[in-house]
């Protein structure tokens, strides 16, 4: 009993506050009183972007994390990569920040294909303006899957900041990337097409596609970043290669695992993939060695 009780504090202590990303109006919102739609962990229909903050019992990091769960843009694996992973960093004292962005849903956006970039600089932005009432210095983003690429985007284009709200490049420019598992490219040889099509909608031009593909727009004043995929992942590990080859040819800090086995969509979970479930340690370590940790 005394055991659970310490437990069941522990959790509690890792206090999530939910806050809407926009109090003052979702922009390019077309219609209102759209029920957000949940099946099973996963949740679709966002009109109300949120941030989920968890701050740890015991703080020791001057970093925070704004993760964004994956889903291939047509819903978000909000648990799985997203609650749990920051349970994982509040363990570890750092704040973690759940991203629930739009999804480009033409139907309930205009601009839609914007508003997923537009949430994760918003989020970056807001998470910032926080510095020094949290005691941090440098805000990273994470992701996964799709929300890899979307963690990817906010990595490159940070220089002209998206949507109505102004922000500078620095506001929205995150200090670091960690892309598990990433949809990155948008070329048809190495790209996932449904997130591909999801964001870019049925009509799109050769200008979109080098704006989307991360790889591209690389540059020396991208944050240093952390890669993981598999080579028996349907996101074909070619997409985190073309990252880490860009980032290096600038000079980028740059660290990739490529692993045999493990598919994809495993996050936290342990169900005997292999050497890739120990990939978090990787991480440990990586953001030990950076000092975000």
């Amino acid at each position: 009993m005394r055991v659970f009780f310490f437990l069941l504090i522990s959790y509690m202590s890792m206090a999530q506050e939910i806050i809407p990303l926009y109090p003052d109006g979702v922009p390019g919102l077309k219609v209102k009183d759209v029920p957000e739609k949940m099946t099973g962990a996963n949740i679709t229909n966002v009109t109300v972007p949120t941030l989920a903050i968890y701050k740890p019992q015991k703080q020791t990091s001057n970093a925070a994390v704004v993760i964004c769960p994956g889903g291939g843009y047509a819903v978000l694996a909000y648990k799985k990569e997203g609650e749990n992973l920051a349970r994982w960093f509040s363990e570890r004292g750092m704040i973690a920040v759940v991203l629930k962005y739009r999804l480009p849903q033409r139907e309930y956006f205009t601009d839609a294909g914007i508003r997923p970039l537009q949430d994760a600089q918003s989020a970056i932005a807001f998470v910032k303006s926080h510095a020094k009432e949290w005691g941090i210095k440098d805000v990273g983003i994470m992701g996964f899957s799709a929300g890899g690429h979307l963690a990817a985007t906010t990595s490159t284009l940070f220089d002209n900041p998206v949507g109505e709200i102004k922000r500078s490049s620095e506001e929205v420019r995150p200090d670091f990337s960690l892309l598990i598992y990433p949809v990155i490219s948008l070329d048809d040889n190495i790209t996932h097409e449904g997130s591909k099509k999801n964001l870019l909608g049925p009509n799109f031009n050769e200008q979109e596609l080098k704006r989307y593909s991360p790889e591209k727009n690389i540059t020396e004043k991208t944050p240093p970043v952390f890669l993981v995929s598999t080579t028996d992942d349907w996101v074909v590990p070619e997409n985190s290669i073309a990252y880490y080859l860009a980032a290096k040819r600038h000079k980028v800090p740059a660290e990739m695992h490529i692993y045999e086995k493990g598919g994809h969509g495993y996050a936290l979970t342990k169900d005997n993939r292999g050497p890739v479930e120990k990939w978090p340690e990787a991480l440990e370590a990586w953001l030990k060695l950076h000092k975000w940790l």
